[in-house]
């Protein structure tokens, strides 16, 4: 993707088709949110914003360790 910043209403409406895509990174294990935006080729604010989501409706969790670098790692649930 580049780096120009896309309007959140495109960010929103993409939310469910990369649910199913964030599940499928995190099937190899937990992961940061960096690493989830370095599998699915999309910038680290938007999938923050995905990761969030899917954890207020427990479809993700995070687990009890951090990384080095402060980054909480996610698993599917």
């Amino acid at each position: 993707m580049n780096g120009k910043a896309r309007d959140p209403r495109e960010v929103i409406r993409e939310e469910m088709l990369m649910h199913g895509r964030i599940l499928q990174v995190l099937q190899d294990g937990p992961k940061t949110v960096p690493e989830i935006a370095a599998a699915v080729d999309y910038p680290t604010h938007e999938v923050m914003f995905w990761v969030m989501g899917m954890r207020k409706y427990g479809r993700v969790a995070e687990t009890k360790e951090v990384t080095d670098d402060g980054y909480y790692k996610y698993r599917a649930v």
